[in-house]
């Protein structure tokens, strides 16, 4: 029997896209780059390139070039953007070639629009990306309201305007409502995501959340005790080009160990519902209904 639901939340990450494959085409030419130009070792490069992710909690900073000390050594050269200009070009092509929606998500997610039913975006990815992102996607509207880290502090005397190529509108939603979760919060925070459906009026009973990561977003659910579903064609593959991001990710031992403190307390179990091939397999298993806009607006403190 379906189950009805009103509200669906969904991770972003490896979701509804391939973050890794997105992430690693557009990180790769910069890295080799930084290689080539650094006088100091593998080791050396990749772990000042984690401790820069680690400062802003983000593998995906816009200004990693220049708060590289691996890379001092070219500085007598001139600015080290202007010497990573063709790498910035590759990694660009290959961000732009690789942001593309899943099979299916982008359909789905009209269908389910359609139906009245309320839709909430939860990630850790900062507003700036993900808003660019759902703008790419065509997903600007569909989603109601997109929950993302605040934006991290911008080297002084730098702005963004001067690193995009598009208009600064295009990095901002014009339907889809912007909400920031607390700094520093990450998942699984159950504390944090029935906040969030408190302050959006969600019941539990007709909320439903889709997530790749068993640990950050089906456990998380299950806290909570909405139906759980996993995006399991999401998952990536323990290759050695995923090696590459765990070795300059921003997760620091503290995160590892949390993760791991997750694992310990039985989350390995099957989730209560599996998306094996792609996210049109919802359908299988949910009845989306309207949700009543009628309800009045929650009076409890958001965070």
């Amino acid at each position: 029997m379906l189950k009805r639901i009103d509200t669906l939340i969904i991770d972003l990450d490896n979701t509804i896209f391939d973050w890794f494959k997105f992430w690693h085409a557009s990180f790769e030419p910069i890295y080799e780059n930084i290689l080539s130009a650094s006088n100091n070792s593998k080791d050396e490069v990749e772990a000042d390139i984690r401790r820069v992710h680690q400062k802003y909690r983000t593998s995906e900073y816009l200004f990693l070039i220049e708060e590289l000390t691996v890379l001092n050594n070219i500085d007598e050269n001139g600015d080290r953007r202007e010497q990573f200009c063709d790498a910035i070009v590759k990694s660009r092509r290959g961000r732009d070639k690789n942001l593309r929606l899943y099979e299916g998500v982008f359909n789905s997610l009209w269908a389910i629009k359609n139906k009245g039913t309320k839709i909430i975006a939860y990630t850790e990815s900062i507003s700036f990306y993900s808003a660019y992102r759902l703008k790419r996607f065509g997903l600007d509207g569909v989603i109601d309201i997109l929950y993302t880290a605040q934006d991290h502090t911008h080297l002084q005397g730098l702005s963004v305007d001067n690193f995009c190529r598009s208009p600064n509108e295009f990095h901002q939603l014009e339907v889809t409502e912007t909400k920031h979760t607390p700094l520093g919060e990450l998942k699984p925070n159950s504390k944090l995501l029935k906040n969030i459906m408190d302050y959006e009026n969600v019941k539990i009973e007709n909320c439903a959340y889709v997530g790749d990561n068993l640990f950050k977003d089906v456990a998380m659910a299950r806290d909570v005790g909405i139906l759980d579903i996993h995006a399991k064609y999401g998952e990536n593959q323990k290759n050695s080009e995923y090696s590459l991001l765990q070795r300059v990710s921003h997760w620091t031992e503290d995160d590892i160990l949390r993760e791991k403190e997750i694992t310990r307390r039985g989350y390995q179990c099957e989730p209560s519902v599996v998306l094996k091939k792609n996210f049109t397999e919802i359908f299988m298993y949910c009845d989306f209904q309207t949700f009543n806009k009628n309800l009045q607006k929650s009076a409890i403190k958001m965070f």
